[in-house]
């Protein structure tokens, strides 16, 4: 059950580590579900980005049937605080990745403490999002978490 604090650790995930925590079940990224699960950090999400986790989960690599496709969407809206769409913002870095900048707007409008990625072209950004949130990896992630106090 989840049990979500409003003062938690609020993140933004990449959709590559959404796909880690609930259809690969990553043994890295695992502690980050868990995470999730109990409440401990809260993560956000908006139309774009829930719509681009419903668009790959259909990708024909994956072989997901329907039912499955759904199961894995409910799965991640459980798990996700959804905001309003958010902004073009003229101060953020763009992305080489027009398709990552969404994830790079919604981490700056919500104050996320950090953005969770495995893209090369997020994790280039690292030092010039640094004054408004964090970039990490899934293990830098976990390991922070491992850091912050319960």
């Amino acid at each position: 059950m989840n049990k979500r604090q409003p003062g938690n650790p609020l993140l933004v995930l990449d959709t590559n580590v959404v796909f880690d925590l609930l259809y690969f079940d990553d043994v890295v990224a695992r502690p980050l579900r868990h995470a999730l699960e109990a409440g401990r950090v809260r993560c956000a999400a908006t139309d774009a980005t829930l719509e681009e986790w419903r668009r790959v989960l259909g990708y024909p690599e994956f072989a997901l049937d329907a039912a499955r496709q759904v199961a894995l969407f409910a799965r991640y809206q459980v798990l996700s605080e959804k905001v309003a769409d958010v902004e073009a913002v003229a101060s953020l870095p763009p992305c080489s990745d027009p398709d990552d900048q969404k994830f790079i707007e919604l981490a700056a409008a919500v104050r996320a403490a950090v953005l969770v990625s495995k893209d090369r072209a997020v994790l280039k950004l690292r030092r010039r999002c640094a004054p408004l949130f964090r970039v990490m990896t899934p293990i830098e992630a976990v390991r922070w978490l491992d850091a912050e106090p319960d």
